[in-house]
């Protein structure tokens, strides 16, 4: 980031958005792609208040201006970051400037929302981690997937036991684009199931195997990863910009019972079906009898809310009340500590990474 020439305050701003003393006033640094939804659901909580935005586009930025005409908008995130009336910093910027807009951030004592993933290497997770604690600030790591109804219900059916022991979990998360020119797909995609399997599994993976192939530019478009577990659970990734049609399905498979999330389901998402294999002998690989047990299929009810929306509010709520995110920056580090062993094994063709 390169040095910023600190301008005068507005002075203006508090009274003209009509705000509280008791909202956590928020600055938002990228109105890009993802940005204007961060905007839009700060603007409708009740403790929140965005007093500027921030972009290096001057489109961007007369997008926000014509939105939000009682937001402060900037070209300068250091305006944003030093400015006394703002208790937190959301940067929903590029990976690669993640690190050194946090770091700024915190160190002039704001909090801070930083989307996925956390930062671009482990060292730089672990420095912004020790700089929060020193300053007791709050990191809250943009996990969208563990605030939908979906995640939710799955979690709660695991802790329940309805699926019995966890056996593995395998996804496909693949489209047509959107091409990232500073990462690759592994970086881009991967992370929302890495962080909803840190989040579901109660084991910390063990090592990972990733291979891929670049066809387009210098990033890989396509990875399939493998993650190992403790107690032989196992996870498989396969992510892709170059798919013919967008595909977001999730298999979950317990010994009791198998889960099928769809994301793209606009009403049954989750699916779960009382099938399964029983093991009646063990005698002998070639007197093994295998019973298939084939039930019910049945699809719960889901929460329908924004799961950003929910996330947001929940920030505002630790921030508030002095709580740790369950996607805080350890979360965020674990995350990118997966990220950075598969990049290793892409790097050796497929090599196994313990972690």
């Amino acid at each position: 980031m390169s040095t910023y020439l600190v301008q005068p305050e507005n002075s203006a701003i508090a009274q003209s958005a009509g705000l509280t003393e008791n909202t956590v006033k928020f600055g938002v640094i990228g109105y890009g792609y993802w940005g204007p939804n961060v905007v839009r659901n700060l603007e409708q909580l009740e403790q929140a208040d965005v007093l500027t935005i921030c972009d290096v586009s001057p489109a961007a930025r007369n997008r926000a201006s014509k939105l939000y005409p009682q937001i402060d908008v900037k070209s300068d995130p250091a305006d944003l970051i030093s400015s006394s009336k703002i208790d937190a910093v959301a940067v929903v910027t590029p990976v690669w400037t993640h690190y050194e807009l946090a770091k700024a951030a915190l160190e002039h004592g704001k909090h801070i929302f930083v989307e996925k993933p956390f930062t671009s290497n482990v060292a730089q997770a672990e420095e912004l981690i020790e700089l929060a604690t020193r300053k007791n600030l709050k990191i809250m790591v943009d996990h969208t997937f563990l605030f939908t109804g979906a995640v939710r219900k799955i979690k709660q059916l695991l802790e329940d036991d309805a699926l019995g022991k966890l056996l593995y979990y395998d996804s496909t998360r693949v489209n047509l684009g959107l091409f990232q020119h500073d990462v690759n797909v592994v970086w881009d995609l991967a992370p929302h199931d890495l962080s909803i399997m840190n989040y579901l599994i109660q084991e910390s993976p063990e090592a990972i195997v990733a291979t891929g192939q670049t066809h387009l530019n210098r990033h890989e478009d396509i990875a399939f990863m493998t993650v190992y577990f403790p107690n032989k659970i196992i996870a498989h990734l396969n992510v892709n910009w170059l798919s013919p049609v967008k595909v977001r399905t999730t298999l979950i498979g317990g010994e009791k019972k198998m889960l099928v999330w769809n994301d793209l389901e606009a009403d049954e998402k989750i699916k779960i079906y009382d099938k399964g294999v029983n093991v009646t002998s063990q005698e002998g690989v070639y007197n093994l009898l295998v019973n298939y047990r084939s039930g019910d299929m049945w699809a719960p009810k889901i929460e329908q809310v924004e799961a950003l929306h929910r996330e947001l509010s929940y920030f505002v709520d630790c921030i508030q009340n002095d709580e740790t995110p369950i996607n805080d920056g350890i979360a965020g580090l674990r995350v990118v500590r997966m990220l950075e062993a598969a990049s290793e094994s892409l790097r050796h063709r497929g090599a196994l990474v313990r972690l």
